[in-house]
């Protein structure tokens, strides 16, 4: 059976101009938000017309553009060589949309499509939003093959540890002990966690088997934090708030990392190292790090191999 491998991701805009098709198809997403069809556009509207000056500004600061879809053909790149077997970015909300893979796969004649989530926990939001999308685009194009979604890895044990090399990459040449350790998480409202969403307990048992294996290693941090970010509108969202952590220090030595993301974007590079960072500075904070996310890093391209051997026909 021939067989593709698709990332799914949210995507970032490619360039100033792709910001507001960004916000459109986020805010159109009824994982997002969760309503009737003409309550959401009404709604979407409204947080469009609000932010979307604001977030193209979030952009310059970044170069008129997200990083992610450049790193993520970078990573593309590295599996190439170790997968022999089409690899497809597959971006939700911005090119290259699933249907430009999916036209692909289906031209080569690929009979079985491997989704690998570039989402460590599973949420409606983000997995089950772009296997729908895949779906339904399937659907459209009188495309029948068969779709296997990788199961989420988030307590992973290569997972852990490619996870805690990266927060000690971070720190190098540091005392561990003298910093509290911030894992920054993805915000979600609570009115998606109490419809069942299981992100909240998947986030949290990353952050256990986070603490275990520094634990194994002897590693110790001032103290570990589960912290959420990314918070829009007045709703309550999963607490504690990074900003608000940040803005009522108890220690003034912080290392952040970017849990729920596996390839650098405006969350991380602008939200976290520049937003974030000014909160510290005028805070006077004595030391403030962002560890970067795995990118092309080759214990993630080793991971994704792992994963996608485990059930592909290589």
């Amino acid at each position: 059976m021939k067989q593709a491998l698709l990332l799914l991701n949210m995507g970032g805009p490619n360039s100033i101009d792709e910001v507001e098709l960004f916000l459109h198809n986020m805010f159109a997403d009824k994982h997002i938000l969760p309503m009737n069809p003409y309550m959401r556009k009404f709604v979407a509207n409204i947080i469009i017309s609000k932010r979307v000056d604001e977030v193209k500004e979030n952009y310059r600061l970044l170069g008129g553009k997200s990083p992610l879809p450049e790193l993520t053909q970078k990573l593309i790149g590295k599996l190439e060589q170790r997968l022999d077997m089409p690899i497809h970015a597959a971006m939700r909300y911005v090119p290259p949309f699933a249907d430009r893979a999916l036209y692909a796969c289906k031209e080569a004649g690929v009979e079985e499509l491997l989704l690998f989530p570039m989402y460590p926990q599973y949420s409606t939001t983000t997995t089950l939003s772009s296997v729908e999308d895949i779906e339904a685009h399937c659907k459209a194009m009188g495309y029948t093959p068969k779709i296997t979604l990788i199961d989420p890895y988030y307590d992973d044990y290569d997972y852990i540890e490619a996870c805690g090399t990266k927060i000690l990459e971070a720190i190098e040449g540091k005392k561990t002990e003298e910093y509290d350790l911030l894992l920054s998480a993805h915000g979600l409202p609570m009115s998606i966690i109490k419809a069942g969403d299981p992100y909240e307990k998947q986030v949290e048992g990353n952050v256990s088997a986070l603490k275990v294996w520094f634990a194994s290693k002897g590693i110790v941090f001032h103290e570990i934090k589960l912290v959420y970010q990314s918070k829009v509108g007045k709703s309550a969202w999963l607490e504690p708030n990074l900003a608000d952590v940040l803005r009522n220090p108890t220690h003034r030595k912080v290392l952040i990392y970017p849990l729920a993301f596996t390839i650098d974007n405006s969350e991380t590079v602008f939200e976290l190292d520049i937003e974030h960072r000014e909160i510290a500075e005028k805070l006077h904070y004595e030391d403030y790090v962002v560890a970067r996310c795995f990118n092309d890093d080759d214990r993630f391209v080793d991971l994704i191999t792992k994963r996608v051997s485990q059930i592909a026909d290589i």
